[in-house]
């Protein structure tokens, strides 16, 4: 199959199947319309809306991607990152509003740890540090021949821009269609290429989970959110070398370390042209 057709494949079953998952999901966690606890929740502005948006972005952005890889080991590295990150972002949903598993921040999970708590956020982190890990050794089997420090390199880099892609737009889903708006627009260079199928799955899974998501009908939560940034994730890894990963994940690194001192929602607010496209397709 040539790599145009596996991007329109790709691109075709993440929307396909996100309409079907989230038919199916929404008949048994809102039957009535009204989201069952534990899948209701809270959005900044009150509105409850249903947490199913997240498996079903999870399971649409990661049979997509499985399906426009250019090869085995790809498929299986970025089915890897995908389900992982939906399983440790859902248990995280499910788990993390629960009083003893507060802590806000990097920081505050990993002093949590020192006190003895595992909190479901350190589960999360963890999760996703070994999916990643496992992305990038899977992702060696493409690899050209190096020495094995470069490829050692090469994986932990790997490693690191899979995970951290996963955590920056979990970051980043604080309003409705925002994670998916960033998704789409990090989503989009990432088409080209051999390994364009890896993109085009989560990029066609999010456009057709954003009219729900902008309506407050559904959020992705961590699962969703996870999941779609850890292929996207993937899919830069793939068809990146040591020095364009190390690139990627400095910059992951320096927006994450910013988070914790500063508020994305508020820069957001203050620069015209983000508010803009932030707050585009929102009910006012």
């Amino acid at each position: 199959m040539s790599a145009l057709r596996r991007r329109v494949v790709a691109a075709v079953v993440g929307v396909a199947v996100a309409r079907v998952a989230r038919a199916g999901l929404r008949r048994l966690t809102a039957p009535t319309g009204v989201p069952r606890t534990p899948w209701a929740r809270q959005n900044y502005r009150g509105t409850t809306v249903d947490l199913v948006g997240g498996p079903v972005m999870a399971v649409a952005a990661t049979a997509a991607a499985g399906c426009g890889a250019p090869d085995l080991p790809t498929a299986a590295a970025a089915v890897t990152a995908g389900l992982t990150g939906g399983a440790v972002g859902l248990y995280d949903d499910l788990v993390g509003t629960r009083p003893e598993q507060q802590a806000k921040g990097f920081r505050g999970h990993l002093r949590a740890l020192r006190q003895g708590r595992l909190t479901s956020g350190t589960v999360k982190l963890g999760g996703m540090a070994a999916a990643g890990a496992v992305a990038a050794l899977l992702l060696e089997a493409r690899a050209p021949a190096a020495a094995p420090v470069h490829r050692l390199a090469r994986v932990v880099a790997g490693a690191g821009v899979v995970a951290g892609a996963a955590n920056l737009l979990n970051l980043l889903d604080l309003r409705p269609g925002r994670a998916l708006k960033v998704s789409l627009l990090a989503g989009a260079p990432l088409l080209a290429g051999p390994t364009g199928g890896l993109a085009a799955g989560p990029v066609g899974a999010a456009a057709a989970g954003l009219p729900d998501d902008l309506a407050e009908r559904t959020m992705l939560g961590d699962c969703g959110a996870n999941a779609l940034g850890a292929l996207l994730g993937t899919a830069l890894a793939a068809r990146t070398g040591l020095t364009g990963r190390l690139a990627a994940l400095t910059v992951i690194a320096g927006l994450t370390a910013a988070s914790e001192r500063i508020s994305f929602t508020q820069v957001i607010a203050r620069t015209p042209v983000l508010r803009e496209l932030d707050e585009w397709g929102r009910p006012k």
